[in-house]
């Protein structure tokens, strides 16, 4: 074989190998796609992520805003950015090592700049990607419930609180709101699985993070006093697990457990 020719199967294989790895990304993109479908059956348009699941379960549905005392929902509002860039293949953590690392002290990389098509996401991804530390996204919360407006499920409102004007986001749909908040509620009562691993990945990652973000109760607030204490019961057993322990499991994914694991430290 002459070098021309050995330049030209090298450039194949690097052809090839760009080819299975898009192939790979799509593959992950549509399981996923058919993971949501099969776990609601939400159409496209009223399809939610992470952060706008969490999001709306902290909005008054009539007031449009979240709790002001509530200053845990930032910080869990980027944890659903992290955990759903894992969850798309776009995030993963660096390996852990002879020496094992542990999971809070491994570095989060990305795994692939395939755009998601949602701005924050795609915007968190560039930030990690080009910036050392990477750069904070700004105004998330007000950006998600953009998105939801832009969904249907919410609208926009202006309010006058004393000495100022406030962005309000009320309520429209309220079917949107019941189905997620009874998704919450089946999946520690009636559809509950006493193994982390067999529950959707998207479910538990909701559970813990609305738990972070200090929104679950809303979820729960409407049950009897039973399911009530039996749903509580359960979330804490959720968040009592080993989650090193869990993350070396198989088909598990790294990135969910460390999230999970620094909202629990």
């Amino acid at each position: 074989m002459n070098r021309s020719e050995g330049l030209v199967q090298r450039r194949n294989v690097t052809r090839e190998n760009g080819a299975l790895a898009k192939d790979s990304q799509d593959n992950d993109d549509k399981k996923s796609d058919r993971e949501d479908d099969l776990e609601d059956g939400d159409s496209k348009e009223t399809r939610l992520t992470l952060m706008e699941e969490v999001l709306l379960l902290g909005l008054k549905d009539k007031e449009g805003y979240t709790s002001f005392w509530n200053d845990c929902i930032s910080s869990g509002l980027r944890g659903c950015i992290l955990i759903e860039l894992g969850l798309r293949g776009r995030a993963e953590l660096e390996k852990a090592g002879m020496r094992r690392k542990s999971l809070l002290n491994r570095k989060v990389l990305v795994k692939s700049e395939t755009p998601t098509g949602d701005v924050l996401l795609d915007e968190a991804l560039k930030h990690m990607k080009d910036t050392e530390p990477p750069e904070t996204l700004k105004n998330v919360r007000e950006r998600l419930a953009k998105n939801l407006v832009e969904k249907g499920v919410l609208t926009t409102e202006k309010q006058n609180f004393l000495l100022f004007d406030m962005t309000t986001h009320p309520l429209t749909d309220n079917v949107a709101k019941s189905r997620l908040v009874k998704k919450v509620q089946d999946a520690v009562l009636a559809k509950w699985v006493n193994d982390p691993h067999r529950m959707d990945k998207r479910m538990l990652s909701l559970i813990f993070l609305a738990h972070a973000s200090d929104v679950l109760e809303n979820a729960f607030a409407p049950l009897n006093d039973d399911d009530y204490e039996l749903a509580m019961k359960r979330v804490r057993e959720l968040l009592d697990m080993d989650f090193e322990a869990e993350s070396m499991k198989s088909n598990t994914n790294e990135v969910v457990w460390a999230v999970f694991a620094a909202f629990t430290k």
